[in-house]
Order: structure tokens, then C-alpha cells, then sequence
């Protein structure tokens, strides 16, 4: 946290400073304010270099405004929640914590693995897509189908949100360890 203010800050002087020292070198390309260096004269006195100067100079202040900006305006600051409204207050879900109940609910069901999930939010709920990696010994679709039943009820019950759809995407399979005893 403060690394962003430190950085905001930094930002901010470095905006400042860049647009004084382009504002200050348009003003002696123009003559406006009397030129000590021989070298800016030159180089004020051809086109190309008057074209050169007016363009590098605009191209700096845009770009410091624009920095100006970032640094000025007021970050979100809040991580993507969903909202709802109850009858004693508001409550906010940050969206991490519904990929986690995801998560939850998925592990429960024997036979996945490496779980990955993702959510977002239409008008009809919860969109869900789960990334998993199953062992080869269980029936694909029953499993994945016994993933949808398992993770729709159980976000429903812990959040309250209807969830729209889930979607599981089988990645890979792994091979279940066998292992021989050996007699001897």
C-alpha cells in the first residue's frame, strides 16, 4: 500500500516537472522567452527543427496530462464484489470468495483434481466455468455432471445467488497409481 502512494507521488512530481520543462522549451521556440543557447537557436531557425520541437513538446504534454490524470483520479479501490440488497442492510461478496466456495465444492467430489475456477455474474445469476483434471477410472460425464450438481447447490445454499450455469472442463485425465505387492 505504500509503494502505490510513494509511487502515485513520484508520479505525480515527474508529471509536473515534464510538463514545466516542455511548457518552458515551447515558449523559447517561439521567441517568447529570450534564448541564451546557441544550439536551441539553430535548431529554432529550421523548419524541420521548429516541426521537430512543436511536435516532441505536444507529444510530452499529452502524455504528462494523461499521467497527471492517473495520478489525480479516484481509483475504484473496491475488488469486484456482488452486491445484493436485504431487508436489514447491503451485502457485498467479492468475487474471490465465490471462486472459492466454487473450488470448495468441486474438491469434495472424488476423482478431481487441479481444480481452476472462474465466475462471472448475468442477468440470470452466476456464470460458473471449472477447469479440472479427473482420474481415468470414474465416467467422465457423471462425474462432471455430479461437479454441476455439487458446486450450483452449494453456492446457492452458502450465498443465496442463483447460479445460471456451470461449466466443467475436463483438461486432462491422471492415471491412478497401482502398485504391486512384491513378495519375496
Amino acid at each position: 500500500m505504500m509503494t502505490r502512494v510513494l509511487d502515485k507521488l513520484l508520479l505525480f512530481v515527474f508529471s509536473l516537472i515534464v510538463l514545466a520543462f516542455t511548457v518552458i522549451g515551447l515558449l523559447l521556440s517561439t521567441g517568447a522567452v529570450p534564448v541564451a543557447a546557441e544550439w536551441f537557436e539553430e535548431m529554432a531557425d529550421s523548419v524541420t527543427g521548429q516541426a521537430t520541437i512543436w511536435t516532441l513538446g505536444i507529444a510530452i504534454i499529452l502524455i504528462s496530462l494523461r499521467l497527471l490524470y492517473i495520478t489525480l483520479r479516484v481509483g475504484t479501490g473496491a475488488p469486484p464484489s456482488i452486491d445484493q440488497r436485504t431487508d436489514f442492510g447491503d451485502i457485498r461478496i467479492s468475487m474471490e470468495t465465490v471462486e472459492n466456495l466454487t473450488l470448495k465444492a468441486a474438491s469434495r467430489i472424488k476423482g478431481v483434481k487441479d481444480l481452476k475456477a472462474r465466475v462471472s455474474v448475468d442477468d440470470a445469476g452466476l456464470q460458473i466455468e471449472i477447469r479440472a483434471v479427473v482420474d481415468g477410472d470414474t465416467s467422465i460425464p457423471q462425474l462432471t455432471e455430479e461437479v454441476q450438481r455439487e458446486v450450483k447447490g452449494h453456492l446457492e445454499e452458502i450465498t443465496g445467488i442463483p447460479v445460471s450455469f456451470v461449466s466443467v472442463y475436463v483438461a486432462n485425465i491422471i492415471q491412478s497409481q497401482t502398485f504391486k505387492s512384491r513378495v519375496e
